[in-house]
């Protein structure tokens, strides 16, 4: 495998797992490995850490199981992958400051979109449209 680093965020729904496949698509063409990373967003806006890497213990069921699907979805098509669970308070923010971080070497960036539109957008934000500006690395958004 490159070193080429496809971030793929994922939640467990439906879109995130069309964005896998997406990031599946790329990571064929461009000989890549796929980190799949998820916001654990019940973690306190006041942490003196952003971001943190959560040790597997840690993780929920719920997320262990997702994760456990898009990892077997990935080594199917013979790409490496990386499960990562950070914890954080807003996922936009999370995952736009986990690819930001030079120490994790995202090139580029994958996430489903579930697409809930202007009126949601405005009360709650969107973390596609949150990525898609906050982040260096080239985004693509999956709907």
């Amino acid at each position: 495998m490159g070193n080429k680093r496809i971030m793929v965020c994922l939640d467990g729904s439906k879109n995130s797992l069309r964005g896998l496949d997406t990031a599946v698509s790329f990571a064929k063409e461009s000989d890549a490995m796929i980190v799949g990373v998820h916001s654990d967003t019940s973690y306190s806006a006041f942490s003196a850490v952003r971001t943190p890497k959560l040790k597997e213990e840690k993780w929920t069921n719920e997320i262990r199981g997702f994760m456990h699907v898009a990892q077997k979805k990935v080594e199917k098509n013979k790409i490496n992958f990386e499960g990562i669970v950070i914890g954080g308070h807003t996922a936009g923010y999370d995952l736009a400051t986990f690819a930001n971080d030079p120490i994790n070497k995202i090139d580029q960036i994958v996430i489903g979109s579930r697409g809930m539109g202007f009126p949601k957008e405005v009360f709650f934000g969107s973390t596609s449209n949150f990525i898609l500006h906050k982040a260096n690395a080239p985004v693509t958004i999956v709907k």
